[in-house]
């Protein structure tokens, strides 16, 4: 049987993913970037801390340019500002195109001023698609809705599964955009909490991308490894696939210890 953790295609983009993408802001060294992209993870998100690691593994890369997905992100309110910092990425990793340019943190509608800086962009070449990131869930449908953006990246673990509710059920039918999760973790929390009751397993890294991947209307879960170690981790949780409904009960049950709420948190 087909492991449904290996690939997804992208929402609206028409872009074939791997089911787990990583981000360069932690420290991941370019080896294990590498090593992951040979096992199937193409969404590299060279995004907010722009590591040499990272960008010397996308340049290692560079000959293989049309099997991975290059993700740069922006957070200037300045839309002037933007396609100077997406061309000083392009010269740093000796690449002529990105495909994803992701705006971050918009917890409102984008501005006009922005979206045509984007729009440029995209029209000189240096960018394919735009996506958006956003803490406040119950835009995501409208987005979704819109044609301005073709990804949305949004909070979703087990501490904070409120997208359940917010976002997945409310998303269109058709022509929806590519969904990538983040803080997977929750910011370490679901990984190393106090809060864990006794008697429960505390989560691995594995476990906790496991609990977004099984979720199908997220494409893309993304993993912010510091190490290799960490990198290999992540790796797990496509090898072991879809958890169970007795594992997912269990990581629900630890979320809700952790959020500190007696149901299921909407935060």
């Amino acid at each position: 049987m087909k492991n449904p953790f290996e690939r997804a295609v992208l929402g609206r983009t028409g872009l074939e993913v791997g089911r787990l993408g990583v981000s360069a802001s932690y420290g991941v060294p370019a080896a294990a970037v590498e090593r992951a992209f040979e096992q199937g993870v193409n969404y590299l998100y060279w995004g907010s801390m722009r590591r040499e690691q990272f960008g010397q593994a996308l340049r290692n890369l560079a000959s293989r340019r049309d099997q991975f997905v290059l993700v740069l992100q922006s957070y200037s309110p300045v839309g002037g500002l933007i396609r100077g910092s997406v061309e000083r990425a392009l010269r740093k990793l000796n690449l002529d195109r990105a495909d994803v340019l992701l705006l971050g943190m918009w917890n409102r509608p984008v501005p006009p001023r922005i979206l045509d800086a984007c729009r440029e962009a995209k029209a000189r070449g240096l960018v394919r698609f735009l996506a958006v990131s956003t803490h406040k869930r119950r835009l995501v449908p409208e987005i979704a809705r819109g044609s301005d953006f073709d990804v949305v990246h949004f909070r979703y673990n087990a501490a904070h599964p409120g997208a359940e509710q917010d976002i997945f059920p409310h998303l269109p039918a058709e022509n929806r955009p590519g969904l990538v999760s983040f803080t997977t973790t929750s910011w370490g929390q679901l990984l190393k909490s106090r809060k864990i009751p006794r008697g429960e397993r505390k989560p691995t890294g594995a476990d906790c991308y496991r609990f977004a991947l099984t979720q199908p209307d997220v494409n893309v879960c993304m993993s912010g490894p510091a190490d290799a170690a960490q990198m290999d981790e992540a790796l797990e949780a496509l090898r072991r696939g879809p958890m169970t409904e007795d594992e997912l009960a269990w990581m629900r049950r630890v979320g809700r210890a952790i959020s500190g709420k007696g149901t299921l948190s909407r935060e």
